[in-house]
């Protein structure tokens, strides 16, 4: 850690001008351990690197300091539902913010660009794919930009739990702005990520402030289980002998519901929350646990970034996190007020297979992947443009590869710059109407103009082919949609309320050096190698963290790399000696008596669409239209019209029922012995493969 040199006076009276600013328009009497420093190095125009534990108010670093500074403060965050939630909060309290990002139509990013050069905005929040539109950042240089803020800046590392390749193009990016003073957050980061952060962002002796990771007010918990049945008995324990307000943690979409039912069953008011909910459903679902209106949210972890609710008061995963990172940023949602909160982890030594599945997928064999690229490079023409559908792939390998691992192969070769998804026809879309024209007539209003505008511009270029999907060329719609990335944007959120489905037909696949071998140069296998090792390594961490005998936050801190870890804390199972035991004779909720919950929940149903009587849930959507490329590909390798293989209506029972075994195939609609013994268990791997856990 950095010491900060004594403070000019004017340092001193520009400190007073920022704390005046938390006082007036954030309403916090003073700043936090770290958050001072953090503001000063900011004001005194240095590069700074800030580690704060969730909850301890990284955002403050950066939003006083803009209020502050005379011109723009650009930062860059990795989730849309993030940036939304921090801008919503700034606006609440009158602050000049606005996010720029792909659910906005080409006119409103018009409109905060124009607000931006005037002056009128001072936090202009973004992700980093935003830069790669031509022009964007010498436009954003031309504001004047004061301060270049990068939040949960591990993801920069290749050697962080939420690695993204689009990170590292911040480095670049700081370049075109004209190199302003930079501030990089995160929770949660080694000392190995941190040096890696400093380096990938190229900032100059930057100050680096750390608070420590200890969270003192948490205790740690961990509850060694053999099944789900055990972890659900556990649970409902857990919640049973600890008061407030609780945040559960699944790893899948269908864990989820099923979990909410059970606490549902048990008398415990919950809902449930993933990214299969439509925008409106998962609003109010948040909303029903930030008033307090239930007990528990049980959610995957596309919940919790941003969420400002200090009272949580229990947090439990009932499935292991693949990272002690993840682990405790997750659990660090408990206590934010500082006060006693209880953190619980249900273990299964089985968790581990589904990360270890994830992290082989990640970083594919080599030989696979050059097998592929050597594919790709014999059916493209003389321009590069791969004359291929991708679905041909894994036969012309032979069928040696699942669909899965040659995906993992396509992405490294686009990670690479060996391969570009925007070859000749990439354009086009292929658009379903689900919505019939009095459904559409009905819910999209005025505030919907754009969204109607392109359904009516659709069905004047197809008609009624539109109900059984047709090829559209969006270059060829007319003007005010925002282009190609308009139109899809548009597509996107018609998508997510069920009022089409849509997808990019044919590969579209392009290959950056045609005619080109892959060499030794072409993709940097031991690096490849270096990140398999280290995801693997922090995972056994994680399961380690799982069965130390020892002090659970010891641990916890040494792996962060703090001076605090101490062989006792006298606040974790181990160290007090209480361990919860699953109560084995405690009465399991019965599968009937879970649905029966889970009808009586007071949970707002999504918005569904309807395929021949079959009502689609916003999460068995996603499911339909995999099941539906299955048909397809299988349609093309028989010469069949795909209603033979299966119709739309067998295809979307299978998508709500999600039956688990060949024998359960055999109670969906439409599916005789002869379909079930040909074509059973290759829509049954769809299936299963849906119910993975989800990523971050």
């Amino acid at each position: 850690m950095s010491t900060s040199s004594p403070l000019s006076t004017s340092s001193i009276s520009t400190l007073d001008h920022a704390r005046a600013i938390l006082r007036e328009r954030f309403g916090y009497p003073d700043f936090r351990p770290g958050q001072e420093r953090a503001v000063s190095s900011v004001l005194a125009g240095k590069d700074t690197l800030v580690i704060l534990p969730t909850g301890g108010g990284k955002s403050l670093c950066y939003q006083v300091p803009a209020l502050v500074l005379p011109g723009l403060t650009v930062v860059v965050s990795p989730l849309i539902s993030l940036m939304k939630d921090q801008v919503d909060a700034l606006l609440a309290r009158g602050l000049p913010a606005a996010f720029i990002n792909s659910t906005l139509t080409s006119n409103e990013v018009a409109d905060r660009m124009a607000r931006a050069q005037r002056g009128e905005l001072r936090m202009l929040y973004v992700a980093p794919e935003r830069f790669d539109v031509p022009g964007f950042a010498d436009r954003v240089k031309a504001m004047g930009v004061s301060l270049l803020a990068v939040d949960e800046s591990h993801c920069i590392s290749e050697w962080g739990h939420d690695f993204r390749p689009s990170y590292l193009r911040i480095r670049d990016v700081r370049a075109r702005l004209g190199n302003p003073p930079t501030i990089a957050l995160t929770a949660t980061a080694t000392p190995e990520v941190r040096r890696d952060i400093a380096t990938q962002l190229a900032l100059r002796s930057p100050d680096t402030i750390i608070t420590g990771f200890d969270r003192t007010n948490l205790s740690y918990h961990v509850v060694r289980t053999r099944t789900d049945d055990d972890k659900d008995v556990a649970l409902v324990q857990t919640l049973q002998e600890h008061e407030g307000l609780a945040v559960v943690y699944a790893a899948t979409r269908r864990a989820v519901e099923r979990i909410a039912g059970v606490l549902e069953t048990a008398r415990i008011r919950a809902v449930a929350y993933h990214a299969g909910l439509d925008d409106s459903h998962r609003r109010e679902v948040q909303d029903a646990f930030m008033n307090e209106r239930v007990r528990a949210i049980v959610a995957t972890n596309a919940f919790g970034m941003g969420i400002d609710k200090p009272n949580v008061r229990v947090v439990v995963h009932h499935a292991m996190p693949g990272t002690l990172e993840a682990y405790y940023q997750e659990a660090g949602r408990a206590g934010r007020d500082g006060k006693p909160s209880t953190c619980v982890l249900l273990h299964a030594f089985q968790d581990r297979f589904t990360h270890e599945f994830f992290i082989k997928a990640a970083y594919p064999d080599r030989k696979l992947v050059e097998s592929v690229y050597e594919t790709l490079r014999r059916h493209a023409d003389d321009k590069g443009v791969v004359e291929l559908e991708a679905s041909a792939l894994p036969a012309l390998l032979g069928g040696k590869a699942r669909e899965r691992e040659i995906d993992s192969a396509l992405r490294m070769l686009e990670q690479h710059g060996l391969i570009s998804a925007g070859g000749d026809g990439s354009t086009r879309v292929l658009v379903r109407l689900l919505a019939s024209a009095d459904r559409i007539r009905r819910e999209l209003g005025d505030d919907d103009r754009v969204d109607r505008d392109l359904l009516r511009a659709l069905w004047r270029v197809a008609g009624d082919r539109l109900y059984d999907g047709v090829i559209i060329e969006p270059k060829g719609l007319p003007p005010g949609f925002g282009g190609v990335h308009g139109v899809r944007t548009i597509l996107d959120r018609l998508q997510a309320r069920q009022f089409v489905m849509w997808e990019r037909p044919g590969s579209g696949l392009r290959l950056a050096r045609p005619g080109a071998r892959l060499d030794e140069r072409s993709i940097d296998w031991r690096a490849t190698d270096r990140r398999r090792a280290a995801d693997l390594s922090k995972l056994e961490a994680m399961q380690k963290y799982a069965y130390t005998p020892g002090c659970r936050r010891g641990f916890v801190l040494r792996y962060f790399g703090d001076p605090a870890a101490r062989a006792r804390c006298d606040s974790c199972d181990n160290c007090m000696g209480t361990h919860l035991t699953p109560d084995a004779s405690a009465r399991k909720p019965r599968k009937a008596s879970v649905r029966r919950a889970e009808a009586r929940a007071p949970r707002p149903s999504p918005r569904r669409a309807v395929i021949d009587d079959v009502e689609l849930g916003a999460g068995d959507a996603s499911l339909f239209s995999e099941l539906k490329a299955l048909r397809g590909r299988i349609a093309r390798e028989e010469k069949v019209p795909a209603y033979v293989v299966f119709p739309d209506r067998t295809l979307a029972e299978m998508a709500v029922k999600r039956p688990a075994s060949l024998a359960a195939m055999e109670e969906v609609h439409g599916v005789g012995p002869a379909r079930r013994e040909k074509y059973g268990e290759r829509f049954l791997s769809i299936i299963r493969e849906a119910d993975g856990t989800e990523a971050a």
